[in-house]
């Protein structure tokens, strides 16, 4: 046999070697497009679902915020003004100006100052005014609505908060003042002078 007849021969079975090299080439791309197809879906699917929500934090309860929490932002320095007016100061336990408007406290009733009906009023509305003061010097405070914007004296009817808490019942739990029951009670012990109630409607008389 010549030597091209043998090669002739020969080149049949090379390529019957390289064939299943061939088939195994394909096989291993086929595989590597199956796991990348496979990791591009479970990523999707990741994204649509969103991440997962821990167990310790998803018993918690929801926090809401409202506007019920706001900071009281008024103040000033207040001084004592027992009688006429003013712009920051102190006419007695429930009654004081503030940038230049007089006010009422519209939660409690306060002992009278000017004049005071008896000696116990007048020590006790001293007290009051002074603590009322000192109350407003302390630092910012809110002037809540009462119902009503006036009293029959053109003075404003405001409850006066800090924090949420009314200087009104600060001065009620010192026994400097009363709740407002819609109208005022003496503060004297005897019947005399001043002994009887004032019964005439939401801040009447009484100053």
């Amino acid at each position: 046999m010549s030597r091209a007849s043998f090669r002739a021969a020969r080149r049949p079975r090379r390529a019957d070697r390289r064939a299943p090299k061939r088939r195994a080439r394909s096989g291993f791309g086929l595989w590597l497009v199956l796991i990348a197809g496979g990791g591009f879906a479970g990523t999707f699917a990741a994204l649509q679902v969103g991440p997962e929500i821990p167990k310790s934090v998803a018993g918690l309860p929801t926090i809401e915020t409202s506007g019920a929490s706001r900071a009281d932002t008024l103040s000033a320095r207040f001084g004592l003004c027992h009688s006429g007016g003013g712009r920051n100061c102190v006419v007695d336990g429930d009654t004081f100006w503030f940038a230049g408007e007089r006010y009422r406290i519209a939660d409690i009733d306060a002992p009278e100052t000017h004049p005071a009906r008896c000696a116990q009023e007048a020590a006790l509305g001293e007290a009051a005014t002074r603590r009322l003061r000192d109350w407003l010097n302390a630092g910012t405070f809110t002037l809540e609505p009462a119902g009503r914007d006036t009293d029959q004296y053109d003075r404003k009817l405001r409850i006066v908060t800090r924090g949420g808490a009314s200087v009104g019942d600060a001065l009620v739990d010192e026994g400097l003042a009363r709740r407002w029951e819609g109208y005022r009670r003496p503060w004297c012990q005897s019947s005399g002078a001043g002994g009887s109630s004032s019964r005439s409607g939401l801040f009447g008389p009484a100053s």
